[in-house]
């Protein structure tokens, strides 16, 4: 994890210029190369309109949106003898026009193009706002695209792409579909775009149920256990039922909103104050959201659903090809996050660039996210080439929470978080939101990257992640489960490997009760975000593949430094007394109440199995600190010697254990025996430790 210790980052400083490429913030970036399609061109504007208007879409807007599609030509100027739409111009004057209260001119624009060598055509739905506000991202104008996939010859639809946050993420994709018409479930202040195929118009389903259709058809993720089987590809709070909090854009250290430049614009033209966090490090905890729910919807005027509350019409896109820019100052965002994270998060508030200078625009399955979508597209048709291969890093992120099956702050256990977090990539950089609690980030190079994950209320998360040449699936965290902390529970476990008395390569982080939580390289000081109702045991593994261990109890203190970590038997010889020191201390707490009990009633049997195995477990800590003292002394013998003492002697605390499981706690007996089988595991890694 990157050091915090200028967090959280001033989060006034505007970041300088507005990044290159800024094409590649545009939703939806080619996931595949183009260059084993085959040759596209322009169809005539005739049949492009008629076939613009049969499947034109119809759009199911949040309750809350601000920015509906309009026409950018209402904002267009010359500029240095080029026509340009500014972000100021376009904001303001959208508001000017009625804003969202009276949407200014509705309009969507079409492209059709058709594969010169198949009789495969795309009929491409490009929907333009005058702004974008999200959480991970928000920028000066917003392009979405849907695209459908005709066959030429039978005149019937084979796959509905519809766009979704970046190329990072997953689109919404069906294959087949049986709708002429789709439907778009337009997410709030971002514009990503779901698909709604079932009964329920305006909801998205992401798994067939009560023997009702999916809304898409992209295939299940695979391989990590800690992973759902759903479907890769991103949805809506609104319609999965987890709550997304969103920031506000500023610029020059103010609210957007109240720069001179926007005259028009006033807070209650963006995304409403309960939806919003001002602030993610001034939260201790995750926020209490409003449910979302479905506005306004949108058809296209020439349709005859009759059900519209918002027609608009069809346009074709050549008629803005004269448009050379959208242009707009960079912004900067209101919330706390490690030092890097705003530079890695720069290239996704950029303005989005124009459509016709994007390869979709010429190349439209280049946009297909799910490979086995395209292969279906390349079966069929000559001018669609097979899938390139896709590496992806996939996490499912929970919350970690006081267990109640452990003693009171010695235990935790993971629950699926209550809020959508998201995911950051330094080495991209990448920002990209989960969906249904799923981190995923496609077409990840091989090498090492460093991955945070952070949102509303909760510590950030950093690991890094190393990515293998062949391999399609990665899972992150462990065993691709990421844990985080709520702030107002969080405890910064820190660990420099400088002081070490060897090159520390790695570092896990185990609790008690909910096992290992976090597991990764470790290259230079690190700190780990912890919950302070755990109980811990830190592992730093060295170069030479030996291990050390150390017992991490938080006590209520903000930080906790592990100094002058070490490897081999010493260290684990220590850790075992540690443990059962600890544990001895617990049972011998209740030890007087079990006197004090039994002598009210006559008898000593609960007395003395409490007492034996608080006397079996000081056996074993009287054992393993001879063990560490042979090892700090050099004596390899003795310390082995001691060591089979110390495993010897634990299968007589599992004995009294056993003995005194009637007589001790329920969450007391379950800690001594969850840490009875760390015990194990390290003393017979101490025994096989080749470094005293």
């Amino acid at each position: 994890m990157a050091d915090d210790s200028s967090w959280p980052v001033d989060r006034r400083r505007v970041l300088a210029g507005v990044a290159s490429g800024a094409v590649a913030s545009m939703a939806g970036c080619s996931l595949f190369e183009d260059g084993e399609d085959g040759e596209t061109s322009s169809v005539d504007d005739d049949r492009a309109q008629a076939l613009a208007e049969r499947f034109a879409p119809t759009l199911y807007f949040d309750e809350h949106e601000r920015w509906f599609p309009t026409d950018p030509r209402l904002f267009e100027h010359e500029r240095d003898g080029a026509t340009v739409v500014d972000g100021f111009d376009a904001l303001d004057g959208y508001v000017e026009r009625g804003g969202a209260a009276d949407p200014p001119a509705p309009t969507c624009f079409y492209n059709v193009i058709e594969y010169d060598a198949s009789p495969l055509a795309v009929v491409q739905f490009w929907f333009y706002s005058v702004f974008d506000q999200f959480t991970t991202n928000f920028h000066w104008h917003d392009w979405e695209l849907l695209q459908v996939f005709v066959d030429t010859d039978t005149d019937e639809p084979q796959l509905h792409v519809a766009s979704s946050h970046s190329r990072s993420v997953p689109n919404n994709e069906f294959l087949d579909p049986e709708r002429t018409r789709p439907r778009i479930l337009s997410e709030l202040g971002s514009h990503s775009s779901g698909l709604s195929v079932n009964d329920d118009p305006d909801g998205f389903q992401r798994l067939p149920l009560d023997g009702s259709a999916a809304d898409i058809t992209n295939s299940v993720i695979d391989g990590v256990d800690a992973v759902a089987a759903i479907p890769l590809a991103y949805g809506l709070p609104r319609d999965e039922g987890l709550a997304l909090p969103y920031a506000v854009p500023e610029l020059d250290g103010r609210p957007v909103y109240e720069d001179d430049r926007l005259p028009a614009v006033d807070a209650g033209d963006l995304v409403p104050d309960e939806l919003t966090v001002r602030s993610f490090g001034a939260l201790q905890s995750p926020p209490d959201l409003p449910e979302r729910r479905s506005g306004r919807r949108f058809d296209y005027a020439g349709s005859d659903s009759g059900d519209a509350d918002v027609t608009y019409e069809l346009q074709p896109t050549a008629d803005l090809e004269h448009i050379a820019d959208f242009t707009g100052p960079q912004l900067s965002f209101e919330f706390s996050v490690p030092e890097f994270a705003e530079d890695a998060i720069a290239s996704h508030i950029t303005t989005a660039g124009v459509p016709w200078d994007d390869p979709r625009y010429e190349a439209p399955a280049s946009d297909i996210s799910e490979p086995d979508h395209r292969q279906a597209l390349a079966d069929r048709y000559d001018a669609i080439g097979d899938p390139a291969p896709v590496s992806q890093v996939v996490a499912g992120v929970t919350s970690a929470v006081a267990d109640d099956d452990a003693p009171e702050g010695e235990g935790l256990t993971t629950v699926s978080s209550s809020l959508e977090l998201f995911a950051l990539f330094r080495s991209e950089p990448r920002a990209v939101p989960t969906f249904d609690g799923v981190a995923v980030v496609q077409n990840v190079p091989a090498g090492d990257h460093e991955l945070t994950i952070n949102g509303a209320g909760v510590a950030p998360h950093s690991e890094t992640v190393t990515v293998e040449s062949d391999a399609e699936v990665t899972p992150a965290g462990v065993e691709g489960e990421i844990p985080v902390v709520a702030r107002e529970n969080a405890v910064k476990l820190e660990v420099d490997p400088t002081e070490a008395d060897s090159d520390l390569r790695a570092l896990a982080v185990e609790d008690d009760f909910a096992g290992r939580l976090y597991d990764a390289p470790l290259a230079g000081p690190d700190a780990v975000y912890v919950h302070e109702g755990g109980a811990y045991t830190t592992e730093v593994r060295d170069s030479d593949d030996e291990i050390g261990a150390f017992r991490v109890d938080p006590g209520g203190e903000p930080r906790v430094r592990l100094d002058a970590p070490r490897t081999g038997k010493a260290s684990l010889a220590t850790y075992l007394a540690d443990v059962a020191a600890e544990t001895r201390d617990e049972v011998r707490a209740i030890e007087d109440d079990s006197d004090d009990a039994e002598r009210g009633r006559g008898g000593g049997g609960q007395q003395n199995a409490v007492t034996g195995l608080a006397n079996a477990l000081d056996a074993v800590a009287e054992a393993a600190q001879r063990a560490a003292a042979a090892a700090e002394a050099g004596d390899r013998g003795q310390a082995d010697q001691r060591i089979e003492t110390v495993i010897e002697r634990l299968e007589r605390v599992s004995t009294r254990l056993d003995a005194a499981s009637d007589s001790i706690p329920g969450p007391l007996s379950r800690a001594t025996s969850n840490r009875l089988d760390q015990a194990r595991r390290r003393s017979e890694q101490a025994k096989q430790a080749k470094k005293l």
